[in-house]
């Protein structure tokens, strides 16, 4: 899992060419003035390498300047009138029942620091390990106010640029998941919001289970091929995932009553395949991304623009029958089985397994060992140690590679931390069999680690040609494709560290340009679309999530990462599609949609987001109370 300090530095550029609307601290606003003074400080922003970063940090009621690269400014900062001063913004402006008033200036403007005291006063932080330089003092009647801090950039004491600071939400984000050979490719289970964890993952199965009007009961014909494909497999039910969609017309708390009865009504229904209990998960919306999208369709496509309330006033009576064609589509359950391999000696343990394990490996009942070898492996998972396949007396031969190569490779997969050893163990391993694709492939996982971690120097050029060689050996290119992705994400960490900023730029396009190749999973999607963020690839991170969250199913972080960096873009925010994004993410959680507009400070985006009118109406009808 990537390390905290690998997290998105949270800054945005708002550039305005609007001038004080108030001559505070006699800071010239004249065109003329202006265009002189800022020539030199306009280029060098225009040319800041995009690694370059800066934002404001509170300290009590001090306010603090604070930078990645104090060298750069300090080539910037040349005059005795460059510097910056701070724009003390607070929420209350943006009240709902307030019309939002247009100035350069939001609030309370703190005199400016200029260069001297500002690189002067430069310290590094402890919890940050960036440079921090005071600028200034929050005034004492805005101390209790929810406020935010703006940056005038001075040179010449003129102001040249203007700029807001936001928030966005981070997450961990990794290279993408290349999964090992054990009996079959077998991948972790990374999810977006908890702590990445082993298991094996045989089969999903998906279902779209649709209701009639007002009914919690489903069809027989529509659940039957649920039915007959758990019949037919040897697999019991591991999770159950299951997003339930009212319609959008009647009342909300109807609508929710509907959604928690169809569900639990499946839940009950699949549980009895097994005994034992089930893990489930239910989240219930009513469906108004698949409404706003097919009312375009109709000749009510005017009610796209209007409150959730109103359209719920007027999809009644005959309009509702109209639009039933659209609406019977929308009362539906998506159920997502995720199916585990059931475990012939769960009950036996570890102790029992060991022996059962030696007794076939020495009357070379190879298959069967195999299925023991699998049942050990599930009792180690909770354990998180190695130490019992100490116990597996397997000889060193040809005939059995395969339970070597598990043996080795599922001790990275217990833990990362042991790929070195799992490295070194499947090197001897390939001496048996020099040309076994599932062994090359494992070794070339593991690798990779240690390359990230620099654990052992390991040739950049030498290792590409081993993975372009995995073809030769059967391993397909959607695979193949994926490691190189990889590599350019290793690549593009290394070379950022060092400075090498166009080689690092090479590996981010190169990412750009191949990862449509293969199967993406949501926590590659997100992982991918940090680190094109990370890499200031703002643009191609939109455009990687964007079919995504035009989905009713789409992950929750997956959508809100997707606003998070669409919420500045007043064209994306003005299109026709953005509410129903917007709508999509407040039925998913909305308490997480409204919190997006407190400080960022206070774990907002910014609440500066309320100058747009579009986000400002739906922030208004649907978190304000």
């Amino acid at each position: 899992m990537k390390p905290t300090s690998k997290l998105l530095f949270l800054t945005t550029l708002l550039v305005s060419n609007f001038l004080f609307s108030q001559n505070n601290f006699k800071i010239p606003t004249s065109n003329l003035e202006r265009n002189q003074a800022c020539g030199y400080f306009s280029k060098a922003f225009q040319q800041k390498p995009k690694e370059v970063r800066f934002s404001i940090v509170k300290e009590g009621n001090k306010i603090f300047f604070s930078t990645n690269d104090k060298k750069w400014f300090s080539n910037i900062f040349k005059k005795s009138g460059d510097g910056i001063a701070i724009d003390v913004v607070s929420k209350s402006i943006y009240d709902c029942d307030k019309e939002t008033l247009q100035s350069q200036i939001k609030g309370t403007l703190l005199k400016p620091v200029f260069a001297q005291q500002l690189m002067r006063g430069f310290k590094k932080s402890l919890s940050t390990n960036n440079f921090i330089s005071y600028v200034g003092t929050i005034p004492k009647e805005l101390e209790k106010e929810e406020l935010e801090f703006n940056i005038l950039f001075l040179s010449n004491k003129t102001l040249c640029r203007y700029q807001r600071i936001y928030n966005l939400e981070s997450y961990p984000w990794d290279l993408l998941d290349m999964g090992v050979y054990l009996d079959s490719l077998t991948y972790k289970d990374k999810k977006i919001s908890t702590s990445d964890k082993y298991i094996t993952k045989y089969k999903t199965l998906k279902f779209v289970i649709p209701f009639e009007k007002n009914k919690t009961e489903y069809s027989s014909k529509d659940i039957k091929p649920l039915y007959d494909s758990l019949k037919l497999t040897d697999f019991t039910i591991k999770t159950i995932n299951i997003k339930a969609y009212s319609s959008i017309e009647g009342s909300l708390e109807r609508n929710i009553e509907l959604q928690e009865k169809r569900a639990n009504s499946i839940v009950k229904s699949l549980q009895t395949f097994q005994k034992p209990s089930i893990v489930t998960e239910i989240t219930t919306s009513e469906n108004w991304v698949e409404f706003l999208n097919d009312i375009s369709k109709t000749p009510y496509k005017s009610f796209k623009e209007l409150p959730k309330k109103t359209i719920k006033q007027k999809v009644v009576g005959n309009v509702s029958k109209e639009l039933e064609t659209y609406l019977k589509n929308h009362r539906k359950a998506v159920v997502i089985l995720e199916l585990k391999k059931k475990d012939k000696y769960k009950n036996m343990s570890k102790e029992k397994l060991v022996d059962t394990f030696n007794n076939f490996v020495l009357n070379e009942n190879i298959e069967e060992a195999l299925v023991v070898q699998n049942s050990i492996f599930e009792k180690l998972k909770t354990e998180g140690s190695p130490n019992l396949l100490q116990k597996l007396n397997v000889p060193k031969q040809l005939k059995f590679v395969t339970i070597l190569n598990k043996n080795s490779i599922f001790k990275y997969l217990l833990n990362a931390s042991y790929a070195k050893i799992a490295f070194d163990e499947l090197k001897k391993v390939e001496t048996l069999d020099p040309k076994n694709k599932n062994i090359k492939y494992n070794l070339i996982v593991v690798k990779f680690i240690i390359w990230k971690n620099n654990w052992q120097n390991i040739n950049e050029n030498d290792f590409k040609k081993e993975i372009m060689a995995l073809k030769s050996y059967g391993i397909t290119q959607n695979l193949i494709d994926r490691m190189l992705v990889n590599f350019h994400i290793v690549k593009a960490e290394k070379n950022m560290r060092e400075r090498k900023y166009e080689a690092k730029d090479e590996s981010v396009d190169f990412i750009i340009d191949t990862y449509e190749n293969f199967y993406l999973s949501n926590f590659d999607y997100l992982s991918l679309a940090q680190f094109l963020s990370f890499y200031a690839n703002t643009d191609e991170a939109t455009e990687l999530l964007e079919d995504k969250v035009k989905t009713i199913t789409v992950d929750e972080d997956l959508l809100y990462y997707y606003l998070n960096l669409t919420l500045f873009d007043e064209y994306a925010i003005g299109s026709k599609n953005y509410r129903t994004i917007m709508l999509n993410a407040i039925e998913m959680n909305k308490e997480r949609f409204c919190k997006m507009f407190n400080s960022s400070l206070t774990n907002g985006v910014t609440f500066q987001l309320l100058e747009n009118k579009y986000l400002k109406a739906t922030y208004c009808e649907n978190c304000v109370k």
